[in-house]
Parts: structure tokens; sequence; C-alpha cells
């Protein structure tokens, strides 16, 4: 593995490199994004493509990148040219794409807004909160686990995003009447350490999950577009918000083993199944 540092106007973006460029197989390298996650989170999937040249990257602002913007706050837009930045650098032609989460909603204002970059783009769980029909309900939830956080710090506000994104089905009135978890339940602190530039409970990330896709762009990118599922996911929000960007996009979504983090070992927490998760997403990727 090679790592490189990428000197933009806005930030200095770290990627990594696994494999030869030009590539041995003669096939488009594969990017992995995510975000608010960094290459870190995509070290066991990397794993599992031994044969294929690998790219992961930090988003600006996290991990190794740093900004030079002057602002906090992320921006589909600002990340997708990014991370078109470093496939430029790349020089190694179009990219096929595993994006997830925060990164999936990445790739798809990357496919709109540079087309050309990408030739297959698996997009596992957008959390476009939006597309829901209860968004507004899902817009309320997310604000309460920023309250949370606000109110009480990193251990409060992370047990009410876990209560949220594993609530079966819409928000409806019996969410927002429960009481606000206990963090110790979950295992985590119950002393507030004082910060509060979390970019997953903060505000920081809004326009991320407000995004709406420019789904005409998309279909004129001529970049093949996989929306995909968790088969653990597909009653909580990140399943149905999946759902819900399949049929924008006039399709079903691909279910994959496991759940959000499904392709990860258990380094994270919850562990995932990573050797059937990779095998899912070559069967997709030849399927082009």
């Amino acid at each position: 593995m090679e790592t490189y540092t990428l000197a933009t106007a806005a930030a200095d973006l770290v990627y990594d490199v696994r494999g030869p460029l030009p590539t041995a197989d003669g096939r488009p390298p594969l990017f992995m994004v995510g975000q608010p996650m960094g290459a870190t989170g995509f070290a066991a999937l990397a794993a599992r493509f031994p044969d294929r040249t690998v790219v992961t990257y930090d988003p600006r602002g996290l991990g190794r990148s740093t900004r030079k913007d002057g602002r906090v706050e992320y921006a589909p837009e600002s990340l997708a040219d990014d991370v078109h930045a470093v496939v430029e650098a790349l020089g190694a032609g179009p990219v096929e794409m595993f994006a997830s989460s925060g990164g999936a909603i990445t790739a798809l204002a990357l496919v709109a807004r540079h087309p050309g970059d990408v030739t297959t783009l698996v997009a596992h769980e957008p959390p476009l909160i939006t597309l829901t029909p209860d968004g507004p309900a899902a817009v309320r939830a997310r604000a309460a686990v920023r309250e949370a956080y606000e109110a009480r710090g990193w251990g409060a506000g992370m047990a009410a995003f876990v209560a949220m994104t594993s609530w079966e089905g819409e928000f409806t009135d019996a969410y927002f009447a429960q009481p606000l978890p206990d963090p110790a339940a979950f295992g985590m602190p119950t002393e507030d350490d004082g910060s509060r530039g979390d970019p997953l409970l903060s505000d920081r990330s809004w326009a991320v999950s407000d995004h709406r896709p420019d789904v005409a762009a998309i279909e004129a990118s001529g970049t093949r577009v996989v929306i995909a599922v968790g088969e653990e996911s597909q009653a909580v929000q990140t399943g149905r918000t999946s759902a819900a960007a399949a049929e924008l996009l006039g399709q079903r979504a691909a279910v994959f083993p496991s759940h959000h983090a499904g392709f990860a070992d258990g380094e994270f927490g919850y562990p995932g199944k990573p050797d059937e998760f990779a095998a899912r997403l070559r069967e997709v990727l030849d399927a082009s």
C-alpha cells in the first residue's frame, strides 16, 4: 500500500492505493468512499480484494486529511469535488466505486457533477432522510440527536443516535415519547468531555443527509448506479432511505449481507460479514 497527499485549494487529501497503477488486470481501480468514515473503515473489505487495485481516502477534515477552507461543515458537493480530484490524480481513467453511508451520498453527487469519473457505483445505504414518506419526522429525530449531544456530550448523543438508527419503521409519536437512552446501557461514557464538533452528532453533516440527488444528471452520466441495502437494515432508517433512493432512480435496492457496516470486521463494534459482503460486491460489480 502506498499513501499519497493531494493538495487542493480547500484541503490536503490523504489517500491510499493498494496495488499497481495502471492496474494489473486492466480493470478500473476500485475506489471505496465513506463519510464520516475514512479509509480505516474499509480495511477489512479492501483486504478481500487482493486481486484488485483498491483506493481509499480520508474526507476533508477527517482522519489524516486536513482542511484549508476555514470551514467546519460538510456538503456533498465539496466532498464530491474532492473525490473527483483524487480520481484525476490517480491518472487511471474512470473508477469502479463502492460507497457507504454519507459516502454513498458523496458518490451520487460525484456522478451528477463529474460524469465520466465512475463506471459502476454501488451506493450502500445512503441516509437521504428527506426522501422517505416520514421525512419531516426523520429531520426532527435527527435534531433530537444533536440536542442530546449539545446538552450532555458525546455519550448521550451517540446513545440517541443508536436509538434513532435502530428504530424500525417510521418515526411515530411512540418514538418521540421515549425517554432519552442511558449511554451506559450502550457501554458509552456518561461524562461530558466538552467537545461538540463530532460530524455525526452535530449539525455539521446535515447538508449530507438533506441532499436531494440530481436524478436527471445521474441518468445522463452513463454511470451504472446500484443502490444497495443490508439485509438486516431494511426496516430501519438507512434501509428505508435506501429503498426510497432506489425508487427515485427507478430501481429496487440490491440486498447485501449484514447491516449498515456489514463490510467491516468487529473493530468498530457489532461485526459485519465481510467475507459474504465482499462476495456479493464482486457479484454486483461483475454484472456490469
